[in-house]
């Protein structure tokens, strides 16, 4: 089925505005080779009246408030809208330009403000809290009463109950951040696209550095019109190689400088006020809302519930990774006054000389992998274990417009050859892309009609780019990341309720869990047997280079827990300012937050402040912990097959596609990860495999 569009303004429809008309591509995909920027605004405009109609529609019925013509017609209501903003925020995000940034600062605000009048609507808020009060006396199963508890709690968190005056102070607030959150997306895809190159004019400089990432230097100094030099960006398929491999630690200085004082100079593009604006309007908002700081309000819908919750879940973790971490130091210290080194290790010492360790202590160095990980053979391998889980199949297909050249396009189909959904993967970097890697969708699983509409699923990464002739070969950590995504694609293709307000929608904490639960078939050598192959002979890796790779399991471990919860806590330390509360300087609130908890001088949190967009730009404001969080959900779940003697054991992965993924927004999400698992998750495998558990 595909969802068809009307629009009441005909000389519109009959426009070449494509979103205006019914797009008759292959699953109703959206024509992005007819989109033009132009079209947004006017799009928007019209889906933002179309749904205002609805809303009225809904007041003015004058029989009885139920969930029917109530709360149903609302989780309806709002499909145009959906299907350009889908389409516009997510182009944003993947492949934009100076005009779309410019028309995002418009539009965020007009989508924003419409959602506001939405849940600060008291006529329309007087109904679903009539239908909320007596949910128990209509004839309704289940997942019906969830609905109609996750509307009305939607509304109170979004201010239904407050007075006039504060509704309009929340309408300010709301407007303000829309604004704000925007810029400094924009603003760090500048600093780390624009503000910033490594260029190279002598050969001596890149002693160290494997021929794949010398190659690729050069194609960027053509792109960038420096022919015969090398460029080395701040993306991480160029930045982290050059910090691993290049002997010229004046220069590794400089790079890593370049990256990590992102946002933070002073200049244009500077995200320091932004920030402390953000926080203090966030701080705001919880406040008016009854909370005592924005990470109570944000952490009441989770399951973590309060912030002594985090921070003592933090804290567990934090004392045995930072020994580790001080032992890697120490050995890592012990290599560089080996060598003859007069310094002391710092932060952009520590990738090229954790790989000189990692090389004396497994006889591993990274560059032997990655010819085994061609990315083809990885995503195919991903496919495959997709497969033996499950039973269903990617099969692509080159009829489905894309928004650009890079972007390959499957059509995933279930056991039975129904369609699942489609799955878009687009995997490398350009100046138009943010960076990292994250999974969205164009359209999400929806019920219409009594008739289920297939997602369509985009996979967004910043992945080695092919050069020279030599095809695009990953990285270990890029590996996982493509598992960890196609984890999140999983649960979106999966995704089967007939309610959008639960349909695949969980707590932030638990979010992560369908994607890093993937990342544990990544290496178990059954799995590398399937996908890496050599990109020249074609030959399977051996079983001495996975059982280095199994030996190094816990290598580096101290490190990637230290930054990961050192950006934990300073999130959680912004999030937990009172109401009432400001920030003089966001540079001194960061260092009093990381000398808290005793971070050492050889390492940074994974973000700092001023390039943390997964808070500021991201929806993980009070919420980076969650990776950790479902970490331990993730590592319990896996035990499970491990377990069983069979990491592709049908019968588990039944269980954990229908409690964990497929059902799990119309039931409460630790209820149903209890019905796959048998019983609450446990820490004690999370501790196991990282490398922890002797720690404690």
């Amino acid at each position: 089925m595909v969802l068809i569009y009307g629009c009441n303004n005909k000389k519109q429809a009959a426009s070449n505005n494509p979103f205006f008309n019914e797009w008759k591509t292959p699953f109703g995909a959206p024509p992005f080779d007819k989109i033009k920027n132009e079209h947004y605004l006017t799009a928007i405009i019209e889906g933002i009246k179309l749904h205002e109609a609805e809303i009225s529609a809904i007041i003015a019925d004058t029989t009885v408030p139920g969930f029917k013509n109530t709360v149903e017609a609302f989780d309806k209501s709002g499909d145009f809208l959906a299907r350009v903003s889908n389409v516009f925020f997510n182009l944003v995000e993947a492949n934009t330009n100076d005009e779309m940034q410019g028309l995002a600062l418009e539009i965020g605000p007009k989508v924003s403000g419409h959602r506001d009048n939405i849940f600060l609507n008291q006529d329309l808020f007087n109904k679903i809290k009539t239908v909320y009060d007596k949910r128990n006396e209509e004839q309704l199963d289940s997942v019906q009463i969830r609905v109609i508890e996750k509307y009305y709690e939607s509304f109170v968190r979004n201010g239904a109950n407050l007075d006039s005056s504060q509704k309009a102070e929340l309408r300010n607030i709301n407007d303000k951040l829309t604004n704000l959150t925007i810029r400094f997306g924009q603003n760090l895809l500048s600093e780390t696209n624009k503000s910033f190159r490594l260029v190279i004019d002598n050969i001596a400089d890149l002693k160290g550095l494997p021929e794949n990432i010398i190659a690729g230097a050069a194609e960027q100094a053509q792109a960038d019109s420096l022919d015969g030099k090398w460029v080395f960006t701040l993306h991480k398929p160029s930045l982290i190689p050059f910090l691993q491999y290049a002997d010229n630690r004046a220069l590794r200085e400089k790079i890593y400088t370049g990256y990590f004082m992102r946002g933070n100079n002073n200049n244009e593009f500077d995200n320091k006020a932004l920030i402390k604006e953000i926080v203090v309007l966030r701080a705001r908002k919880a406040s008016l809302l009854g909370f005592s700081n924005f990470a109570g309000y944000v952490l009441d819908v989770n399951m973590a519930k309060t912030t002594g919750a985090v921070y003592s879940f933090l804290d567990e973790l934090w004392a045995p990774s930072l020994k580790v971490a001080k032992n890697e130091v120490k050995e890592m210290q012990s290599i560089i006054d080996n060598e003859g080194g007069n310094f002391k290790i710092q932060p952009w010492d520590w990738w090229y000389y954790s790989e000189k360790l990692r090389k004396q202590k497994f006889d591993l160095d990274e560059s032997e992998l990655k010819p085994y990980f061609k990315l083809e053979n990885v995503r195919n391998g991903m496919f495959t274990v997709a497969s033996n889980l499950y039973g269903v199949s990617f099969i692509k297909t080159d009829s489905v417009p894309v928004y650009h050249p890079d972007v390959e396009v499957f059509e995933s189909k279930d056991t039975n050859g129904a369609l699942l959904g489609i799955l878009y993967l687009d995997y490398f970097p350009r100046a138009g892309k943010q960076g990292g890697a994250w999974c969205t969708s164009f359209r999400d699983a929806v019920y219409r009609n009594g008739d289920r509409v297939a997602p369509l699923v985009s996979i967004v990464c910043n992945f080695t780019k092919p050069t020279g002739g030599v095809p695009s070969l990953l990285s270990w950590d890029e590996v996982t990341t493509l598992f960890h995504e196609f984890g999140h694609a999983l649960h979106a293709l999966f995704t089967d309720g007939k309610y959008d307000k639960t349909a695949g929608n969980v707590p932030r904490d638990y979010v992560e869990l369908p994607s890093q639960i993937m990342e544990n078939w990544a290496s178990e050598p059954e799995v590398l047997k399937i996908y890496a192959k050599h990109f020249e002979t074609g030959a399977t890796i051996p079983d001495a280079l996975i059982k280095k790779l199994e030996n190094s399991r816990y290598f580096n471990q101290g490190f990637e827990m230290t930054e990961y919860l050192a950006a934990s806590v300073l999130d959680m330390d912004y999030h937990t300012l009172s109401g009432s509360g400001t920030i003089e300087d966001v540079l001194a609130f960061e260092n009093s937050s990381l000398d808290k908890i005793g971070l050492i001088d050889e390492i940074l949190p994974r973000y700092r402040s001023t390039y943390f967009a997964h808070i500021f730009d991201g929806g993980y404001a009070a919420g980076y912990y969650v990776y950790m969080w479902a970490a331990v959900l993730d590592a319990d779940a896996f035990a499970a097959f491990k377990e069983s003697g069979d990491i592709f054991n049908r019968q588990l992965a039944a269980g954990f596609r229908k409690y964990c993924l497929a059902e799990i927004g119309d039931h409460n999400p630790m209820e149903q990860y209890i019905k796959f698992r048998g019983k609450k998750p446990s820490v004690e495998p999370l501790l196991t495999r990282r490398g922890l558990k002797q720690q404690q």
